[in-house]
């Protein structure tokens, strides 16, 4: 039989350690485990696995009262079996997490189109909303796996180009196009998600209704404290702002580094939930977050270059829309879209900054100049 890989460069030690881990398919080798046996520290020996059941039953008796209990399979729009070994918010939470719309959020604008190494896009800003929300949560005995299950999925419906996208695409729905919405109700549908989870997905946004949840407040809440805290270290770091620009109620408040001004809303989110039981900020601080937003619009989000950045994003989606209506051959198959015009929404909407330039570029002529600043297309 001929050999399926040929060696193109001659083995090193390295090389040769790594191929030995393969060792244990071919005829007469023994297998080979990840590690020696006898280095492995051992664990005590349990009767039966720590399942789904038992979770839940340790869930009641010590989440907080008002906590969302998981049982067993979650109320979904399909019926399901449960799982055997995961609540119905870490089934959730996964689906979420190798879902191909969490994937495309690495693609995707958070302030600036195309980031350079060290800036946010859309999934760090999800990691980091995660982070921040289920260390309230875990603190406050909430249910730290519908937390991070909301705040992973939280942006899924963002289009590409931050929030111009909303603005492009809600020309073509009665509706509107609401990132949040169609996120919950669109783009994560096919994951057939618990409820409570599209539910926190769906009213994240502060122009919307109140979560139904404690757990998607404190998303709500998180993803504010993380974006005005993140997005102000990328501007600073881009020389787009200086720390000390920053509003003295704001630096006096919570300082000018990112870590310690999170540090401080954290812990104060969780003094106020666990003192008062209600899920936000005493007012003081409150009152800084606003400052604090207020100066991020002023200063980086409504900027001269992210408003043209802005208009270059709206003229090239709704382009792209309106090619995609007059040619639905292009489009792939949509399930559950109930128009040409839906599923050239959906389709664009999905798209990575990247991929909506190149197919601009390729479908509607553009020259690389009309594209939003930043872009670089090999060849």
């Amino acid at each position: 039989m001929e050999a399926l890989v040929t060696h193109t460069s001659p083995q090193t030690p390295q090389t040769e350690r790594w191929a030995r881990t393969h060792r244990g398919f071919g005829a007469g080798e023994p297998l080979r485990f990840a590690h020696d046996p006898s280095s492995v520290t051992s664990v005590t020996p349990l009767a039966q696995p720590c399942g789904r059941e038992q979770r839940e039953h340790e869930e009641r008796l010590s989440l907080a009262t008002g906590a969302t209990l998981a049982t067993g399979a979650g109320r979904r729009a399909v019926e399901e079996e449960p799982d055997p070994l995961r609540t119905c918010f870490e089934r959730d939470r996964d689906r979420i997490l190798h879902s191909q719309a969490f994937r495309r959020l690495a693609g995707k604008t958070q302030v600036f189109v195309f980031p350079r190494d060290h800036q946010r896009t859309r999934l760090t800003h999800a990691l980091e909303v995660a982070q921040v929300a289920t260390a309230i949560a875990r603190a406050c005995r909430l249910n730290v796996a519908l937390t991070e299950a909301i705040a992973l999925a939280h942006d899924c419906g963002h289009g590409p180009g931050g929030h111009a996208s909303e603005e492009a695409l809600s020309v073509f729905l009665p509706e509107g196009y609401d990132h949040a919405v169609f996120g919950a109700d669109v783009v994560l549908r096919p994951l057939n998600l618990c409820e409570e989870t599209l539910d926190g997905v769906r009213n994240h946004s502060w122009s919307r209704p109140a979560p139904a949840t404690p757990e998607g407040e404190v998303v709500s809440w998180a993803d504010r404290i993380a974006y005005l805290c993140h997005d102000f270290e990328d501007a600073v770091h881009a020389g787009i702002v200086h720390p000390g620009e920053l509003p003295d109620v704001v630096r006096e408040a919570c300082g000018t580094d990112r870590s310690q001004q999170i540090s401080v809303l954290v812990q104060r989110m969780i003094d106020t939930i666990t003192t008062t039981g209600r899920i936000g900020l005493d007012h003081e601080h409150a009152d800084v977050l606003a400052v604090f937003r207020a100066f991020n619009h002023e200063r980086i989000y409504l900027r001269p270059a992210s408003l043209a950045q802005a208009r270059t994003v709206i003229d090239m989606l709704r382009a792209l829309v309106e090619h995609y209506g007059a040619h639905p051959e292009l489009l792939p198959a949509s399930a559950g879209a109930t128009s040409t015009i839906e599923a050239a929404v959906t389709y664009v909407g999905g798209m990575t900054d990247r991929f909506a330039c190149e197919q601009a570029i390729r479908l509607l002529g553009w020259t690389v100049d009309r594209l939003p600043r930043g872009f670089d297309i090999a060849g």
